[in-house]
């Protein structure tokens, strides 16, 4: 999972919300998450709320905002922070999610086993973006579908995801991994793993360099075939404030793999990255 804004269309962010939804994983790990929200609940501060607020709550609302410091762009050897606000919401009996940047419905849902259809945005990369991109033109951005299947073994969560992109790279795309998490009394500690396959028009937009783009740019030809083009890491600590306010930090870093890893646009085929928000669940 890359943390490049542009390049991920906030994905990084469903890393922030999964656990603070307390999912079944959770759950499972913590039969008394500090989570719960119900009258004399442990972790309640009082009776539900009514009216709007209400709302909001029976909503799962999340807001919030925090920054990343990460690399400028996917391969790149310098880095940048970008801030970065977030809005969630679940609707329909849990059915319908609002992501930061796109919607998520579920399709079907058993005790373990969920799958779902999701629809959002990639974001490209403009050449100016970094002096190194100079003359490689800009990759518009364009919407994305695609489908999410997931299965909780205890307090891990496995997933896979596949997005057909629609507009600037024209790709495809698929992620495969695992995270764990686990409650502590006001913390939730998570950890997991993950490696990004994509196909072949996907590669050459990001990492190939045409013979045009290597007159423009000084690069050398390059043309990038399909394959897994990273692998990466995170682990990431949340306090829970209080009932409702809560502090995440998040570490990680992605490997660059395959031909991606020998292009020519990359700098750095190691991308560590760091972030923090902080958050108000209603």
């Amino acid at each position: 999972m890359s943390i490049n804004v542009k390049n991920t269309g906030f994905i990084f962010v469903s890393t922030l919300i999964i656990p603070l939804a307390a999912s079944g994983a959770a759950r499972a790990a913590d039969p008394e998450p500090y989570f719960a929200d119900e009258q004399g609940a442990p972790g309640s501060s009082g009776p539900r709320p009514t009216g709007f607020l209400g709302r909001l709550h029976d909503w799962d609302v999340m807001i919030g905002a925090g920054a990343i410091y990460g690399p400028k762009f996917e391969g790149s050897k310098d880095y940048e922070v970008t801030p970065v606000p977030f809005v969630s919401a679940s609707f329909f009996n849990d059915y319908v999610h609002l992501e930061p940047l796109g919607v998520s419905v579920d399709v079907y849902k058993a005790e373990k086993l969920k799958f779902s259809v999701k629809g959002g945005m990639e974001f490209g990369r403009d050449e100016d973006d970094a002096d190194h991109l100079n003359g490689l033109g800009d990759i518009d951005s364009g919407g994305s579908l695609g489908g999410v299947i997931s299965y909780e073994l205890g307090p891990i969560e496995l997933k896979g995801e596949v997005n057909k992109i629609f507009g600037g790279s024209n790709g495809v795309t698929g992620t495969f991994g695992a995270e764990y998490s686990h409650f502590a009394g006001q913390f939730i500690f998570s950890a997991g793993a993950s490696a990004t396959w994509a196909d072949g028009k996907y590669m050459k937009s990001y990492f190939g360099v045409t013979p045009l783009q290597s007159a423009r740019s000084g690069l050398t030809e390059y043309d990038a075939g399909a394959g897994f083009k990273r692998v990466d890491l995170s682990a990431s600590v949340t306090y829970m404030a209080s009932e409702h306010w809560f502090i995440r930090g998040q570490a990680e870093v992605g490997f660059l793999t395959g031909d991606a890893r020998k292009s020519p646009v990359v700098q750095k085929s190691t991308q560590p990255s760091v972030m923090m928000f902080v958050g108000y669940k209603f």
